[in-house]
């Protein structure tokens, strides 16, 4: 891997990690449109810090606020806390599943049709969340039983293609809550989970592959952090005034394209 692979797959990773348009699918299918090797488990830990430095970076007051809200019992604080404990209750269920299958869902990385497959189904879920959201609930209003239900989606995210946050967006939606909301709290919710995913490929060893370099690390490093942070500032800016249709068109069109090129290739 030289430098400017390193970059172009840390762009990918940030952009793809906070778009509805799953990170997972792209480290797999661009490697493989582009005749690259897949990147290492060293070169992936670094683009999943990469984008929990960018996510931590956006929401540093919110998780300030919300660690000091344990240590404070005014109005304001109560509510802090309570959404600190939601965003708690919603990581289990994706922790759980992540150290129970994760060898299983990793053995799907090496299969771009079946990656492609999940993108499409990806799509499905932002257009039919659209069709059914009545986005009259915000972030305040969550339960516990939303904030399960949510943690399931982004449990089942843990399969490539299935994104992350569109799972978690989508049924934010299907809840009723406001795009913002939904989307503002699935980035805080990705927090623990990026640092979980990195610390689970931390157990197999830190170690070079791919021709990769400490340059190459540190590139990919950068570019997910930048690329990353840009994504959830457009995404929250975006939802304020738009639809995620066109997101589920991208994944439909992406999806799509790979599994006839894999067909006639």
């Amino acid at each position: 891997m030289n430098i400017l692979q390193a970059i172009v797959l840390g762009i990918v990773q940030g952009l793809t990690e906070f778009l509805p348009v799953s990170s997972s699918a792209h480290l797999v299918l661009v490697p493989d449109v582009l005749g690259w090797d897949l990147p290492s488990t060293s070169f992936d830990i670094m683009l999943h810090l990469g984008t929990m430095v960018a996510v931590v970076a956006y929401f540093w007051r919110d998780i300030v606020e919300i660690a000091a809200s344990f240590f404070q019992r005014d109005r304001a604080a109560l509510a802090r806390r309570r959404l600190g404990i939601l965003l708690i209750i919603g990581t289990i269920p994706a922790a759980v599943i992540g150290a129970l299958f994760q060898k299983k869902f990793e053995d799907l990385f090496s299969e771009p049709a079946e990656v492609a497959l999940f993108l499409i189904i990806t799509g499905v879920l932002l257009v039919a969340s659209e069709a059914v959201a009545r986005r009259n609930r915000h972030i305040k209003d969550l339960s516990v039983t939303d904030s399960v239900l949510i943690g399931a989606a982004q449990a089942v995210a843990i399969a490539p293609g299935i994104s992350r946050s569109g799972a978690t967006i989508s049924t934010g939606l299907f809840l009723g809550l406001t795009r913002e909301a939904a989307a503002r709290y699935s980035f805080l919710l990705s927090i623990p989970i990026i640092a979980g995913a990195a610390v689970l490929k931390l157990r197999h060893g830190f170690e070079g592959g791919n021709g990769e370099t400490a340059g190459t690390l540190i590139f990919g490093f950068l570019a997910a952090v930048v690329s990353g942070f840009a994504a959830i500032r457009f995404l929250l800016g975006y939802v304020r005034r738009h639809n995620l249709r066109i997101f589920a068109l991208y994944c439909w069109v992406v999806g799509g394209g790979v599994l006839l090129w894999k067909l006639i290739g």
